[in-house]
């Protein structure tokens, strides 16, 4: 097998060398496109699971927000044209665009915004922020103006307002967005083949159809790294956001039938750790784990050195960030210590599993080597996504050790719930995190997150690892692609081949 796709893959790149694009993209129309992802998601509505997946296929596409992310992390204007805020923070005014239908052809109004995040708040919601809508209260003005009023100030409301969980849904198909997703952006689902393709398919009576370049997206679904390399040089894919090509790195670098982007984001590599389980409620046990672990060696295996330690759950570049790594620093001697502190009898038996992405596969082998040296026996369970957001992040919280990439810019809030799937409880945390959204200065919100940040070290809540850098592979040809990756998303109508 590995000797075909390498025959496939130099076939292709000697036949289209000369014409500058994959073999494919020649005969593909101009107005067509293949994107692969790494994972499928479980789901189309991502109101109702945890998971960037889904919202790299939905978000913006098919459903849209009242503001929009940037590449660079500014906000624009989407379904809300104008706002303003008021003096204390705490209300903001939402003027909505004019003249907009969702593909069923139901109207856009302040009616489905108070809908949306009434629902995102409501005690059955499955919202990952729906803390985020329980501070807020929507009222209806008139058909275009809502007013969003906040009990506690949010100082990233108009980002969070442009993330998958705040998305605008139709009340009447709300329910069945998972599979037949209804929403006001430029295209719609035409078909789901469930666990090989989701073609997308632009709406011919969207609002600004003339805008809209690509008129079908297939996305395919492809996990191993040799397989992405395949597929690309065979020029069966056209764009891969943060695919896991670095260790083949030179030959699209080196190949004039690609670009080749690196994404700087705000995700966080995490050894996330079940408090709920003993002894892993023992802070000392869990800075042993900390220190067993050398956070270079995994960046290497990993994401092959394309990676920045962390030492708490912030990360470089961020607003307030300060360098933890000193709390929890690499020393295997430390961690024996601390487990025969903790009265732990070695070998400690734990489970750790490890999700579908390379990065999780490649690197929790490497931590469960250096956990070895000192004493725990990491034993390595393979899932697949499914299984990994029912069982692990969800469910039973059914792990001790898990691996995982936290995309999302500001969820430091998720240390603050107690049935998150890591279990963490601090009431001191509870009170800092809230001065980090409460604090009229934004001198003092900043500096509540270095406290923050601090605590999270400290209590070694989870094992923070790194801060990755994201390579995406594309047909030289394409234009319209984000620079960086704030969020994960796929912003389809600003594609367009040149």
């Amino acid at each position: 097998m590995l000797q075909r796709r390498t025959f496939i893959a130099t076939a292709a790149s000697a036949a289209t060398l000369s014409f500058g694009l994959p073999a494919t993209a020649q005969t593909r129309r101009k107005d067509s496109l293949v994107l692969a992802l790494t994972l499928e998601p479980t789901g189309l509505d991502p109101t109702a699971k945890a998971g960037a997946e889904i919202s790299e296929v939905v978000l913006y596409n098919v459903f849209e927000t009242l503001t929009k992310i940037q590449s660079d992390g500014s906000v624009k204007p989407l379904l809300a044209e104008t706002w303003e805020v008021s003096p204390d923070l705490k209300t903001t005014t939402f003027r909505l665009r004019k003249g907009v239908k969702f593909s069923n052809g139901e109207p856009f109004d302040a009616q489905a915004v108070k809908f949306s995040f009434d629902r995102a708040a409501a005690a059955g919601s499955t919202n990952k922020d729906r803390r985020t809508f329980t501070n807020l209260k929507a009222q209806v003005v008139d058909a275009h103006t809502v007013v969003l009023i906040s009990q506690e100030i949010e100082p990233d409301l108009l980002f969070l307002l442009g993330q998958a969980s705040a998305i605008i849904v139709e009340p009447k198909s709300a329910d069945t967005n998972a599979t037949q997703p209804v929403g006001t952006g430029p295209y719609r689902l035409e078909a789901w083949n469930k666990g090989n393709t989701i073609v997308l398919a632009k709406r011919d009576d969207w609002r600004q159809p003339d805008t809209i370049a690509i008129r079908r997206v297939s996305f395919r679904f492809i996990s191993e790294p040799a397989a992405q390399v395949a597929a690309l040089l065979a020029g069966d894919v056209d764009l891969f956001p943060h695919a896991s090509v670095s260790r083949s790195l030179p030959q699209f670098q080196n190949d004039r039938r690609f670009q080749v982007l690196f994404n700087a984001s705000r995700g966080k590599a995490i050894l996330a750790i079940n408090q709920r389980r003993k002894p892993l409620d023992d802070v000392r046990v869990r800075r042993a784990l900390l220190a067993a672990i050398d956070r270079k060696a995994v960046i290497e295996a990993a994401m092959d050195g394309r990676g920045v330690p962390i030492g708490s759950h912030y990360v470089p570049g961020a607003p307030g960030y300060v360098d933890t790594l000193g709390i929890n620093p690499y020393d295997p001697d430390k961690a024996k210590r601390l487990l025969a502190e903790a009265g732990v009898k070695t070998p400690l038996e734990l489970n750790f599993i490890l999700p579908p992405p390379p990065y999780a596969r490649q690197g929790g082998e490497l931590i469960a080597a250096q956990l070895a040296k000192v004493g725990v026996n990491a034993r390595l369970q393979n899932v697949e996504w499914a299984q990994w957001i029912g069982n692990t992040y969800g469910g039973a919280h059914n792990y001790d050790l898990t691996l995982i990439l936290h995309v999302e810019p500001f969820d430091l809030v998720n240390y603050t719930k107690p049935d998150y799937y890591w279990g963490y409880r601090s009431e001191k945390f509870n009170e800092v995190f809230e001065r980090t959204r409460s604090s009229p200065r934004e001198a003092d919100r900043l500096r509540a997150l270095g406290e923050a940040q601090r605590l999270l070290a400290e209590d070694a809540a989870n094992g923070f690892l790194y801060q990755p850098q994201f390579i995406t592979v594309a047909a030289r040809g394409l234009r319209g692609l984000w620079k960086d990756q704030p969020i994960f998303a796929n912003d389809l109508s600003a594609l367009s081949w040149g």
